[in-house]
């Protein structure tokens, strides 16, 4: 028989073992084979080595998850006891520096390409960050991860999410409801995006203090954000002026994201993007950070990153084609003469101007 020892540091005895330390009395009834005693901050696995490296992941899991939430309940407990050995690797990953937070699941959130990874860095260095990339990227999730960790670390006292309310190349036309009716169906993919990360009572809480807000870019005029971490999603569909406004929302004590996919923009032809003149105008400020993302970066289904290349290469076709299109030289005629007077061989009117076949 083994024995092993783990000593609890910097953890609350009756919130992680529970009343009358039931959460050990939970573990011991699972490997009835092996004891496991508590004493003090150490608890005490005697087993077979399989078993005891069993419920040495168990207990390292559960402290992970004590860090995180707080408290350990018997339902903790019955969770990771029935876990499988990989999702008890993953939880483990958690004590990994670059993990971001837990999600509501207690699965780790992280960032899973380099790019994905610089935003992170860059976010950490940065008060204002800009990130660009295509569909699939993560930069939507990764930037509300980031927003959560930090309300979480008591960084920020709130989080405020916005978007431009720009229909996608259709017109929806009256839409039924109040304001929140109407604009929601905007913001979704943030209500989905916190969902994954907060638990469903959490995510109420702080929706209903204005802990968190969700709310379209128009509201955010005449505001100044302080003390709050702030991110602007689907920028491309903003216009100049929306965007310097937003721009100059930002307070005290604040972390402001800008996210924004060059080859998704909504708007009206003849009106340029606000992202992109942004871009221009502040690429050499200190204190902000750019981030751009790829194809490579795409962490959705595998045929996103080929749907992605694809459209590229299609653009990156016509741009080409349109560069190489021969120009035809113009042509003149006098006033009051129709073109095809006077034209000779060489495409010249009766006075030597070259004829406008353009308008013919």
């Amino acid at each position: 028989m083994v024995e092993k020892v783990i000593t609890l540091e910097n953890v609350s005895l009756v919130d992680f073992l529970g009343p009358d330390n039931q959460n050990i009395r939970q573990l011991a009834a699972a490997f009835p084979g092996s004891k496991i005693i508590s004493r003090g901050n150490e608890i005490k696995i005697q087993g077979q080595t399989p078993v005891i490296q069993r419920i040495n992941d168990i207990l390292s899991s559960l402290i992970e998850h004590y860090h995180e939430y707080g408290q350990v309940t018997d339902k903790t407990v019955a969770q990771y006891v029935g876990a499988s050995d990989e999702e008890l690797q993953d939880a483990k990953l958690a004590s990994s520096p670059d993990v971001i937070l837990f999600g509501a699941k207690g699965g780790v959130i992280k960032a899973k390409t380099a790019n994905q990874q610089r935003l992170v860095d860059a976010v950490n260095k940065n008060d204002l960050v800009f990130a660009l990339g295509p569909a699939g990227t993560g930069k939507t999730y990764i930037s509300v991860a980031l927003a959560v960790r930090a309300l979480k670390n008591k960084e920020v006292k709130k989080i405020i999410i916005s978007r431009p309310v720009v229909e996608a190349g259709e017109s929806l036309g009256f839409l039924p409801g109040d304001m929140k009716e109407k604009v929601d169906p905007y913001l979704r993919p943030i209500y989905d995006a916190l969902e994954d990360m907060l638990p469903p009572e959490k995510f109420k809480f702080y929706l209903e203090n204005k802990t968190i807000e969700i709310a379209p870019l128009a509201y955010m005029r005449g505001r100044t954000l302080n003390h709050a971490f702030v991110l602007l999603d689907e920028a491309q569909n903003t216009t100049p002026s929306q965007l310097k406004m937003f721009l100059t929302r930002m307070g005290p004590n604040a972390k402001v994201m800008v996210n924004g996919d060059r080859s998704q923009v909504d708007l009206p032809t003849k009106i340029k993007s606000g992202l992109f003149q942004a871009l221009d105008i502040l690429r050499d400020v200190p204190g902000i950070g750019f981030v751009e993302m790829s194809a490579e970066d795409v962490v959705r289904h595998r045929l996103v990153k080929q749907i992605v290349l694809a459209y590229d290469k299609h653009d990156a076709d016509q741009e080409r084609a349109q560069r190489e299109r021969p120009v035809r030289p113009a042509r003149y005629y006098q006033p009051g003469q129709r073109p095809e007077e006077g034209r000779g061989d060489d495409d010249t009117t009766a006075t030597g101007l070259p004829v406008n076949h353009e308008q013919e």
